[in-house]
């Protein structure tokens, strides 16, 4: 059965935000990456205004993981501070994963196509019909 967590997307300050969340809810980054690490064949040329942002950031909070990034400055005008957050779904199995992903979808906008990602994870977004944003994945390394 997939598991859920929360997902925090911000405009610059998502390190400032998970030391705050660390100070108080205790625990140490499982994960912490820059836009800096990210390959540069997936076309993308990170600025160096960029370099230094959180690509991505996990603490773990009881069984639970709060996770987050940094806006890339071309989706930084979409942001709406109250809704940046994200509801990510870890699947069991590749065939999970498509099916949650097709029926969130349904009547819903696909913002990244479910694909094998650089991180190893068989990934992709979608904004439901309800205007909810989902994040569905599935690390098959997670499974072993």
């Amino acid at each position: 059965m997939a598991t859920t967590n929360t997902y925090l997307t911000f405009n610059g300050n998502c390190e400032e935000a998970f030391n705050f969340y660390r100070s108080v809810f205790g625990g140490n980054f499982s994960h912490l990456a820059r836009f800096s690490e990210l390959p540069q064949q997936q076309g993308y040329t990170v600025t160096d205004a960029d370099r230094n942002r959180i690509m991505h950031i996990s603490l773990p909070i009881g069984a639970s993981v709060l996770m987050g990034c940094d806006m890339g400055p071309q989706w930084a005008a979409s942001l709406v501070q109250g809704n940046n957050f994200s509801v990510s779904v870890l699947a069991d199995s590749k065939a999970e994963a498509e099916k949650l992903f097709s029926g969130l979808a349904t009547y819903g906008q696909i913002t990244m196509p479910l694909a094998d990602t650089f991180w190893g994870d068989f990934f992709g977004m979608i904004i439901d019909q309800f205007g909810i944003n989902w994040m569905i994945s599935f690390n098959e390394k997670s499974q072993k």
